[in-house]
């Protein structure tokens, strides 16, 4: 168990946040992302005549580019990364989103005007 905590903790540290900085033509480029982690762990005992027991655990980690830092002649830039996947994911969201509400409606209308 100690090692998994270990691993998790190695895992997210601020060096995957920030990746290592890099220096081109007098800009330095800090690339940065989102990272998120969880763990769980547990234990359990069988009953019966066995008395097995058993415990497991386990941690994941996601990371997403966010963007990067740039400076250049002492000035700090955001520059941020666009996720072409999530803005077609959001958009088709919010698509269906009016459709069903645009069909609710006009069901609704209908009733109202037949009853």
């Amino acid at each position: 168990m100690n090692e998994a905590m270990t691993a998790a903790r190695d895992a997210m540290t601020v060096r995957r946040v920030f990746g290592e900085p890099c220096e081109r033509d007098g800009v330095t480029v800090i690339p940065a992302a989102v990272v998120v982690g969880g763990m769980g762990a547990g234990g359990g005992q069988r009953g019966g005549e066995t008395g097995e027991t058993g415990d497991g655990g386990g941690f994941g980690v996601i990371a997403m580019p966010a963007g990067a830092y740039s400076i250049r002649d002492g000035r700090v830039r955001w520059h941020p990364a666009v996720s072409v996947n999530l803005l077609v994911a959001a958009a088709t969201a919010i698509g269906l989103t009016w459709l069903v509400g645009r069909s609710r409606t006009a069901r609704a209308r209908a009733t109202r005007r037949s009853g």
